[in-house]
């Protein structure tokens, strides 16, 4: 984990994501706490439980952007997941559990990556080897001179890159397994994968001859070559080690999942969450890498609160969420900001993706204000879903730019605030056509 500072942390999410300093100042502190309790010593460093944290605030305002980007500071394993999604079967959906198990899987595949590239040189030297025996291959009942001066020669247009576009003909492994389709109730996902590992364990490992360019031989066997250099075992337990102590679930939509005035389903919505409870609060999940405890992983939830309160969700889980943001609504000065502030700002998004045409993209000061206009315009007359909005108006702004890009190499399209007005006036001013358009 990096140790940034909590100031360091709002700062990088400055970059980002405009305004909501309540929030940013929330995740940064909690990620701060994770480095502070590593440091304690001694049994009260378990004793410590992280403080989970529950934004309250409409869509669109920069909510998931947020426990994302802190994620991605961190180098931490985050996954985001739907609480409304485990009321969708019968009294409860899916089991709550394929949340750590899911965790667990994408910190398996981002510490296998890191250690792939830690073996990415001799991985690529094997496969250099490999490659020239697909190209040169030697006789077996002669020994080759050592050097051999053809491999030699061969070897040296390899690392040119001059053989790139010829065609080789190389052998690579592949795990023969059938199919196994199982329908079952709630806990299947143990199950399932634990079945189809044991299958796939036992099926033995061929090999297949596989015609390709020696481009994507080279990228191939390196990856294959790198795989069988990382050591399976130790990289299981970091994977562990690493959710257990750095993993963030980012439980979207928790409030449609609160108890409220709406007839039918607030058995389900309670049932729901007290199968999340034990999750939360901390317990041991059987996955297909080994037990991985949930105590120590840090739960942001999220809600818009539009019709439910956060006090209708149950005490015990209103308990394990103390920390509390109010996320601010987006006004017009603020989508200002987000088209021009942030590094990932959206104007510049489109400018990239025309420039690859060739087509260079312009927004005047006023015509950056006037989307900003339009798209809180729309928001107060139709459903506010927030910046979003600004991709539906940008996308129909540049509907025939875009479109005819491919054939405008070498042009400038400039946008200034009456062009803007022309294209979207129309849209803009009638509530029922902005509605379904924008």
């Amino acid at each position: 984990m990096r140790t940034l500072t909590p100031r360091e942390i709002v700062t990088e999410l400055d970059r980002y994501i405009v305004s909501q300093q309540a929030a940013k100042r929330a995740v940064a502190i909690a990620l701060r706490n994770r480095w502070r309790r590593q440091q304690v010593e001694g049994e009260l460093r378990d004793e410590i439980q992280p403080k989970n944290i529950l934004m309250i605030g409409p869509t669109g305002v920069g909510k998931t952007e947020i426990a994302r980007r802190v994620a991605r500071l961190a180098q931490a394993p985050f996954i985001k997941v739907e609480a409304s999604k485990f009321t969708e079967v019968g009294y409860v959906g899916r089991d709550v559990e394929s949340i750590i198990r899911d965790l667990t899987e994408l910190a398996v595949k981002m510490v296998r990556e890191e250690e792939a590239e830690k073996v990415r040189e001799p991985a690529a030297r094997v496969a250099e080897e490999r490659l020239l025996d697909a190209l040169y291959p030697r006789p077996g009942d002669v020994p080759p001179p050592d050097p051999d001066p053809t491999r030699e020669r061969l070897r040296q247009k390899l690392r040119a890159g001059e053989l790139d576009e010829s065609e080789v003909e190389i052998e690579t492994a592949e795990r023969s397994m059938p199919t196994l389709e199982i329908v079952s109730p709630q806990g299947i996902e143990e199950l399932g994968f634990s079945l189809r590992d044991l299958m796939g364990n036992l099926m033995p490992r061929k090999t297949r001859q596989r015609r390709m360019t020696v481009a994507q031989a080279r990228e191939l066997l390196r990856d294959e070559e790198a795989q069988r250099m990382i050591d399976p075992d130790s990289t299981r337990e970091v994977a562990i080690q690493r959710v257990e102590q750095t993993g963030i679930v980012f439980l979207d939509e928790i409030d449609k999942i609160a108890r409220h005035d709406a007839p039918g389903a607030d058995v389900s919505r309670e049932g729901v969450q007290r199968d999340l409870l034990p999750i939360i609060e901390g317990c041991a999940v059987q996955t297909k890498h080994g037990t991985v405890r949930s105590d120590h992983v840090l739960f942001i939830a999220a809600g818009a609160f539009h019709v439910s309160r956060p006090s209708d969700l149950i005490p015990e889980l209103q308990g394990r969420f103390p920390i509390r943001v109010e996320l601010e609504d987006l006004d017009e000065a603020a989508f200002v900001r987000i088209l021009e502030e942030p590094h990932n700002a959206l104007a510049k998004q489109y400018q990239a993706l025309l420039k690859t045409e060739g087509v260079t993209l312009e927004f005047k000061p006023d015509a950056i204000r006037e989307i900003a206009r339009i798209a809180a315009e729309v928001n107060r007359m139709t459903e506010n879903i927030g910046a979003r909005r600004l991709h539906t108006v940008l996308e129909r702004l540049l509907d025939d730019v875009l479109f005819g890009a491919s054939e405008m190499d070498g042009e400038t399209v400039v946008f200034d605030g009456e062009k803007v007005r022309a294209s979207l006036a129309e849209i803009a001013s009638d509530r029922d056509l902005s509605r379904y358009v924008l």
